[in-house]
């Protein structure tokens, strides 16, 4: 979702951004095209610029053992993917199952989709089953649970692993939260911001990406 940063700049200057970033290649293109085409809701992409970002803190940080709450359509999972080694794991975890087989679709044309794992159902669930030692965490899935995933998460992530928070500033909603969801991303926000357990900097990169960094 990116509203902040998108009202901030111009659509030459977004269009200089995109252009100065490596391009994504077909498949991305061809999914971005696709999701508008046949699913909508578009902008819940996380789109060239940040899905490169993910791909670079991924590869950065030789993450092999991955998190994404929030499979949506795979562009961002696909982006994480493609940083991992050979035999690195993703686990993506989705509630809606037309969305679920629309990613899928992506990821059996992907080289990288092998390193993928869909886990079905609430986020909350999956989560518990999980291994510790998590080396990278995407945060991209229900609003409101944004907190409740935080202090399940945080325990499972490993010491310099990192997490991801993506639409962390909301549309600049979180400046005076009213809505639940608005609320919740705010009280995560604040949360990290006083764990001593972390380290944290918000990025206005599209709707805004808080990374969190275990200490």
């Amino acid at each position: 979702m990116g509203i902040v940063m998108d009202h901030l700049f111009s659509q030459a200057l977004q269009n200089y951004i995109i252009n100065a970033t490596s391009p994504e290649g077909s498949l991305l293109e061809n999914l971005r095209k696709e999701t508008a085409a046949v699913i909508g809701m578009a902008n819940m992409l996380t789109g060239p610029v940040e899905g490169k970002l993910l791909h670079f803190l991924v590869k950065l940080m030789h993450a092999t053992y991955c998190l994404e709450l929030g499979t949506f359509t795979g562009y961002s999972a696909l982006n994480i993917a493609s940083a991992l080694p050979i035999d690195g794991k993703l686990i993506t975890c989705e509630v809606n199952q037309t969305h679920a087989d629309f990613a899928q679709k992506y990821f059996d044309r992907s080289p990288h989709g092998h390193k993928i794992e869909i886990k079905m159902g609430e986020a909350t669930n999956t989560i518990s089953s999980l291994n510790d030692n998590i080396d990278f965490i995407f945060i991209d899935a229900d609003k409101a649970n944004y907190p409740v995933y935080y202090d399940l998460l945080i325990p499972k992530l490993r010491s310099g692993g990192l997490m991801v928070v993506d639409n962390a500033l909301w549309g600049g909603e979180v400046i005076q939260p009213l809505d639940s969801r608005s609320q919740a991303i705010h009280s995560l926000n604040m949360k990290a911001h006083g764990d001593a357990r972390v380290e944290t900097v918000m990025l206005s990169v599209r709707d805004g990406m808080m990374l969190i960094r275990k200490v």
